[in-house]
């Protein structure tokens, strides 16, 4: 895993954790924020803890992952595990041995102003760049749709 960094991101979005919880994995308010990533972004599976889940984008390719832990409300992690092409999950290329497992990590905190997002991930030096670019646009999107969510629900 030499070839692996972690990089971090981080927003405080106006709104309960619940809320931020619920969109941040809810089938389709996760195709509004990761569209920053990729448009037609989706997810395949579950997010319950040991469950495998495929991250797909609109070509039909994606990533391969399972849910290493899942504390509701609190803290996710997702251990990657390779990739998916034309259907198939390659989790045992040479390619892949080079970063996987690697995790994405995403822990929510109450704080006065509402959620505190904390999103760790690892990330290999090709894609450090990216991450660094495309993250803070996905969580300000996030947080777009979390505020606009709690305000509808109180009015």
């Amino acid at each position: 895993m030499a070839n692996v960094k972690r990089v971090q991101f981080q927003t405080t979005i106006n709104a309960p954790v619940a809320t931020v919880w619920e969109t941040v994995l809810g089938a389709e308010s996760y195709r509004v924020w990761t569209a920053v990533f990729a448009e037609g972004s989706h997810y395949e599976g579950s997010w319950s803890q040991g469950s495998r889940i495929r991250f797909m984008g609109p070509s039909g390719e994606g990533m391969v992952a399972e849910i290493a832990e899942n504390r509701p409300t609190e803290f996710i992690s997702i251990r990657h595990l390779g990739f998916v092409a034309n259907g198939i999950e390659d989790t045992e290329s040479d390619a892949v041995r080079a970063w996987a497992p690697a995790f994405e990590n995403y822990t929510f905190s109450s704080v006065p102003e509402g959620t505190r997002l904390v999103v760790d991930q690892d990330v290999t030096a090709d894609f450090e760049q990216y991450m660094k670019e495309t993250w803070p646009k996905a969580l300000q999107v996030l947080k777009e749709l979390c505020e606009r969510e709690g305000t509808s629900e109180s009015s």
